[in-house]
């Protein structure tokens, strides 16, 4: 018996867009080229200013809403959603995908480029297991593709502490790719810049934390997901080049004040209660030991970045309870047989800031995750 479209999954890919035409130029092309037999292509535009628009015009896309909204000479449709203003990778992707109905979203950054034969594996993967809720390809390095991509690198997981980190990449330091990382294997969370995830889940576990703007937020939600026993995945058999930095630069202030408002949020709404509270103290002191790296540095506008992110944090404290009542309804509604136990798969025991700047351990092998990776 021959299979058609309709045998397979809906798959949507949604590109969110601000003043990135440089991007949509170089990489679009390769997204062209992507070979699933039920695809649909979004670019989901936040309000750009540059010709983004006129560009995907060129490109044959076609406004979603427009009566004439028909792709036949593309081997699957195109879609332009227009935001009016840019609302931020968070708040952008969930406006844009209460326009896009499809099985499987992937969230898709218009810095990465893609090879041809990349959404089938991820695809087989978690069709096979129902408790998949979101997986991300291998992302390596669009300059340099011998390296790992410090957004994901081959699956991410996070430390007793809630900081973040890959197979592949700690803090700053990138491993070059000699196959060590491989196997598909269970993760904490899966990079924003290349996410599969079920489209129906996306939206009954609450979708993105708005309100963060950018950064820490695929990590949020992927938290939330483990909450309700589902499982993030990495598979390596897809892989993906990622530019990186492509909105803000790795050493921008505004990056550094998400990147610690964000992440002390995220504990706050993610954590047990009694955990919460102690981790948000020592993550306070590390913050200010952080401050005095910068000092040390002279990096001074990052200090200012650190104080920023702390005093809007603690006045965002009542938002972050009611979110926190809020998202415990969400994973107990929606959790995986409903049995909101936490997958705890992905959370390495230990401090990585001791292991890395005390113990020297500089890439993910050396931390011997093999035997910790289902303890607490």
């Amino acid at each position: 018996m021959s299979t058609t479209q309709k045998d397979y999954p809906s798959v949507a890919i949604v590109i969110l867009n601000w003043n990135g035409e440089g991007f949509l130029r170089k990489f679009l092309p390769s997204v062209y080229q992507s070979k699933y037999p039920n695809l649909s292509l979004y670019v989901a535009d936040n309000g750009s200013s540059d010709e983004s628009l006129a560009f995907l015009e060129k490109e044959g896309f076609q406004y979603q809403n427009s009566q004439d909204a028909s792709s036949s000479q593309r081997d699957y449709p195109r879609y332009i959603i227009k935001l009016p203003e840019n609302y931020g990778f968070a708040q952008g992707y969930n406006l844009a995908l209460k326009q896009v109905e499809a099985d499987y979203y992937i969230l898709l950054n218009s810095d990465v480029e893609v090879s041809p034969n990349w959404i089938q594996p991820v695809i087989d993967l978690m069709e096979k297991d129902p408790q998949v809720a979101a997986c991300q390809p291998k992302i390596k390095m669009q300059a340099d593709k011998k390296l790992f991509e410090h957004a994901g690198a081959s699956g991410g997981w996070i430390d007793k502490f809630g900081y973040p980190f890959c197979r592949g990449r700690i803090f700053f330091d990138v491993e070059k790719d000699n196959g060590q990382y491989d196997d598909a294997q269970e993760v904490f969370w899966a990079s924003g810049a290349a996410l599969f995830i079920r489209g129906s889940l996306f939206h009954q576990i609450g979708g993105f934390d708005g309100d963060f703007f950018a950064h820490m937020e695929e990590i949020d939600l992927c938290w939330r997901l483990k909450r309700a026993n589902y499982k993030i995945m990495v598979q390596p058999a897809s892989q993906v080049w990622h530019v990186g930095g492509g909105t803000l630069p790795v050493t921008s202030p505004r990056k550094a004040f998400l990147n610690f408002r964000n992440s002390l949020t995220m504990v706050f709404k993610n954590e047990s209660k009694w955990r919460m509270l102690w981790v948000i103290w020592v993550r306070l002191i590390l913050d200010g030991v952080a401050g005095v790296r910068f000092l040390m540095k002279g990096e001074f506008a990052n200090i200012g970045s650190i104080i920023k992110a702390h005093w809007q944090f603690f006045f965002g404290i009542p938002k972050h309870i009611k979110k926190r009542k809020r998202m415990k309804v969400l994973v107990q509604k929606y959790a995986y047989q409903q049995n909101p136990k936490m997958n705890m798969i992905g959370r390495y025991p230990k401090s990585i800031i001791s292991a890395y700047f005390l113990g020297k351990k500089q890439t993910f092998k050396s931390l011997n995750m093999n035997s910790l990776k289902n303890n607490k």
